[in-house]
């Protein structure tokens, strides 16, 4: 039976093999200018098992893990460990009782080896004082074992791809003796390989008797690793209980307080005319020979495994790199591009995978992120109209159903959904011909994905020609009209219409099928 705030103690039964709570919070509250990020939520976490925390970006969950991890402090309400009442006035003090936290964004030091990255800020110490550096190489080299980690302790962490980095992360976060570990979207970046050894990593955790808070946007991961859930909206704890006991279809219901049937928008897509047209476009190390045509109305998805050089190659296109050779043409014309200026100049737009690094400028408001690239429109004989700035940030974001406290907010206040809107707003407002998006939905909830596709819909219904890369299966066969399979840098296939099958995509992805059909 599904569970609410009418029935929190129903809603955390003790765990199957009897114990108490590792970890219970109680009535937490936390306010800001403008905004209730929390009011009176509950959670609870038991030893040697996985609560999923699901909701909705802005539901609070952000909030939650900052509180427990001594960023913030809560207004209201009490912590309890071990049935100790604890405050973390520091990250410091969270850490010391035992919570620690493996996030999504990892924070590491390329300049630092493996090792110093793993044990920064307590490192072990010799009698004098001073860093023992051959007992940190041992443990790190040890915390690396424990989690399957083929990595080096000694070597610079510049040195290391994506993945390893991920893997320091986790070993940093281990590094503390901790009983609590919180794990805030930990597969997000990672391959289907890499995913599944991070699943073995959460069982040798749960084998240990460690209590994990998991938080993910993925279903498919949350009912198989996850012995509990509890699911927040708009700040407050709405159900809770054991994962066996809920459907997808109800863990969605009560995220977004009502039936998302449809994730992927119904369309009857009228194609125009050939906007865009590449041909050979190559790079020296990234992608080869890469050519198609793409339409007005017509979203085209791009799929592939990771390094498969989709977004090396949309980047040329929109100008951040530069191929070696190659052309475009734009409504038969041919284009030239050498930075994003100029790619925008030709109605070619980039939407980026990693929105916080490349695509927002954090520590600006809403509405100047948005005007950014729209300055000639929202000025006059050099000097910017604030009246103009707002005006076009309204339009856009109501489109887009931004939820915000004000246009003037700071983007880095947003949760990842509402900030993925502010970056598609900023694009539109330049009025593009061809927008590219870089996993549009990367990382946002279900309900923020149904209206990132609705609009993506909308877009293709006005004639917008779209580009859509995604790694997500059902994103690609739900949102695209035809879809171009890369490989290892190059076209691996092209499919539409009945072609278009999960089987055909992944056998193409993995070089199972060698030539276009």
């Amino acid at each position: 039976m599904l569970a609410n705030t009418q029935g929190i103690e129903d809603a955390h039964p003790q765990s199957a093999k009897g114990s108490k709570p590792a970890l219970s919070l109680t009535g937490i509250s936390k306010s800001f200018p403008g905004v209730k990020a929390l009011s009176e939520v509950a959670l609870e976490l038991y030893p040697g098992e996985v609560t999923a925390l699901v909701g909705e970006n802005g539901a609070g969950k952000s909030t939650i893990v900052k509180i427990l991890t001594g960023i913030y402090q809560p207004d209201e309400g009490e912590i309890v460990i071990d049935e100790n009442r604890v405050t973390f006035p520091t990250a410091q003090d969270a850490g010391k009782a035992g919570v620690t936290a493996i996030h999504q964004e990892t924070v590491l030091f390329d300049d630092l080896s493996v090792a110093e990255n793993i044990f920064i800020g307590h490192a072990p110490k010799t009698r004098l004082g001073l860093i023992n550096r051959g007992e940190m190489l041992n443990q790190a080299q040890n915390l690396l074992n424990r989690i399957g980690a083929s990595i080096d302790p000694h070597v610079t962490l510049r040195e290391l791809g994506i993945a390893n980095k991920h893997l320091v992360a986790i070993a940093r976060a281990l590094s503390i003796d901790a009983s609590i570990v919180i794990m805030d979207e930990p597969t997000a970046s990672l391959s289907h390989k890499e995913i599944e050894e991070t699943y073995e990593l959460v069982e040798r955790l749960k084998a240990e008797g460690k209590a994990i808070l998991f938080i993910s946007h993925k279903f498919d991961e949350i009912f198989r690793i996850a012995d509990r859930y509890t699911v927040f909206r708009d700040g407050q704890m709405v159900g809770a209980g054991r994962i066996k006991d809920v459907s997808e279809r109800e863990l969605v219901k009560l995220m977004v307080g009502r039936s998302v049937d449809q994730v992927f928008p119904k369309r009857a897509p009228e194609l125009g005319k050939e906007v865009l047209k590449v041909v050979g476009y190559s790079h020296p190390t990234e992608f080869e020979d890469i050519g198609f045509t793409l339409r007005s109305g017509e979203i085209l998805g791009f799929y592939g495994l990771v390094g498969a050089g989709r977004s090396e190659f949309m980047q040329a296109l929109f100008g951040v790199t530069r191929p070696s050779k190659g052309a475009i043409r734009i409504d038969d014309q041919v284009a030239v591009i050498r930075d994003p200026n100029e790619a925008i100049g030709h109605g070619i737009v980039y939407v980026p995978e990693d929105r916080g690094k490349q695509g927002a400028v954090k520590g600006l408001p809403i509405f100047q992120n948005i005007s950014l690239p729209s300055l000639k429109e929202t000025s006059r004989n050099g000097f910017l109209r604030l009246v103009e700035e707002f005006r076009l940030a309204r339009d856009y974001t109501k489109r887009l159903d931004l939820r915000a406290a004000a246009l003037d907010q700071d983007i880095g206040e947003l949760s990842g959904g509402n900030q993925q809107k502010v970056v598609i707003a900023k694009w539109l407002a330049t009025k593009p011909r061809v927008i590219i998006l870089d996993e549009p939905t990367k990382g946002i909830d279900i309900g923020s994905k149904a209206a990132v596709h609705e609009f993506m819909a909308e877009l293709a219904a006005e004639g917008l020609a779209v580009i859509m890369v995604s790694s997500e299966i059902p994103e690609i066969l739900g949102m695209s009209d035809r879809v171009i399979v890369m490989r290892e840098g190059r076209i691996a296939a092209e499919f539409e219409g009945p072609d278009l099958t999960p089987e055909h995509l992944v056998r193409a992805a993995a070089g199972i099928v060698e030539a276009r059909p």
